[in-house]
């Protein structure tokens, strides 16, 4: 009898062994993704925006080809005029406001961090002199990367074209999701193999459930922000409440933190010009409505279809972040959330007895014929392996 070449190596160590190796490959597809996502970033970017825009219009498409009886182009074509003409409208009326106040806005928020610093300097000893000193080093620091910055600054020229190319895509991703989602999908499922088919339909609309829960909750979210805390600042006659309402609302697409970091600016803003009292009672406006949206609106909003927990989305944030900048720390929640729907989903299916071959209605269900068998290679050899009674 034949001694396996392993037989002398202790099965825990055999364990790790095979566990480390298939991880290693996993981290390997991995990065050969990320890297690829990297290089095609542009192209990534758009196609995910124009993900999440479809995911926000498809109910208004079918609400519309429903009341019309009409085409789904036609449908398409009304919802996204509608849109277009909606932001056009509202970019009209925010520039209106806010151009006149953006000045006042700068100069109020650097007037309350000037009042921040007498603050620093009269309670914690930290005079001028040491202020000064770490601008100096932090000045030191941009110079001493000046070269980095500066690249950055000669990529930054062709910004403009990339996001108009950008954007371009992004619309025209938007209008064929809306036009034609089904089919494309259809034609996405068709290349892989038979078996795995319904499997991925499947998963695909629960996706898709939890994109367009997502990202129609996360406008409600901030449009609900941006109003609580513009009204708050109002109320408190704190000048600029519109500009700072609306700032709010913009970052409040960043999960958890955005509308936080946002709110410092009227934070500072109202105590340059309404003095402590009226920053400490922004402030704890601020507080309540985050905690209002972390107990009530998150959980209400986005219901049971986005399960993510906190922690995960502050990881999430901080990874995509620290990948892909601003726009990764905005696009880590909903694709943390699809990932998260996909594992779920596969890890129950895995966790389930499978019940593929109880009958012939099964297997005539499942196509599964001399070919697929053949081509499975599936003999005495293979069920002795797998510890399965050939007979």
């Amino acid at each position: 009898m034949t001694v396996p070449p392993h037989a002398d190596v202790p099965r825990p160590v055999r364990v790790a062994a095979e566990w480390s190796w298939r991880l290693l490959v996993i981290a390997g597809a991995v990065v050969a993704v990320l890297l690829l996502m990297n290089r095609m970033k542009l192209v990534f970017l758009a196609v995910f925006v124009g993900l999440l825009l479809s995911a926000l219009l498809a109910p208004g498409v079918r609400w519309v080809q429903r009341v019309t009886r009409g085409s789904r182009g036609l449908a398409t074509a009304l919802v996204l005029v509608a849109s277009l003409a909606a932001l056009a409208g509202i970019a009209a009326l925010l520039t209106l406001e806010i151009s006149g106040t953006f000045s006042d806005l700068s100069s109020q928020f650097s007037a309350g961090l000037t009042q921040i610093r007498v603050f620093v300097r009269d309670n914690f000893g930290i005079d001028d002199v040491t202020l000064q000193d770490y601008v100096q080093r932090a000045w030191k620091t941009l110079q001493d990367n000046r070269s980095s910055l500066l690249s950055g600054a000669l990529s930054g020229a062709t910004l403009a074209l990339e996001v108009l190319s950008g954007a371009a895509v992004a619309f025209f991703t938007t209008v064929f999701f809306l036009l034609d989602g089904e089919r494309i999908w259809g034609w996405c499922v068709s290349l892989l193999p038979r078996h795995s088919q319904a499997d991925v339909r499947t998963v695909g609309a629960r996706c898709w459930l939890v994109l367009t829960a997502y990202v129609r909750g996360t406008v409600l979210i901030a449009f609900t922000d941006g109003v609580a805390i513009g009204l708050a600042v109002a109320a408190l006659g704190v000048p600029l409440a519109v500009p700072l309402g609306v700032l709010v609302f913009f970052g409040a697409f960043v999960p958890i933190v955005g509308a936080f970091v946002t709110g410092f600016v009227a934070v500072v803003v109202a105590l340059a010009a309404k003095g402590l009292f009226a920053a400490v009672a922004v402030l704890v406006a601020i507080l309540v409505v985050q905690q209002v949206e972390g107990h009530i609106l998150q959980p209400l909003v986005m219901g049971r279809f986005v399960s993510l927990h906190p922690l995960g989305v502050v990881l999430a944030v901080t990874a995509g972040s620290v990948l892909a900048g601003l726009v990764g720390a905005v696009v880590a929640v909903p694709a943390a959330a699809v990932l998260t729907t996909v594992f779920g989903f596969y890890g129950r299916r895995a966790r389930e007895p499978d019940t593929t071959d109880t009958d012939t209605a099964d297997l005539d269900a499942a196509d599964l014929d001399a070919a697929d068998l053949d081509a499975a290679d599936l003999d005495a050899a293979d069920l002795d392996a797998a510890g399965l009674d050939p007979a």
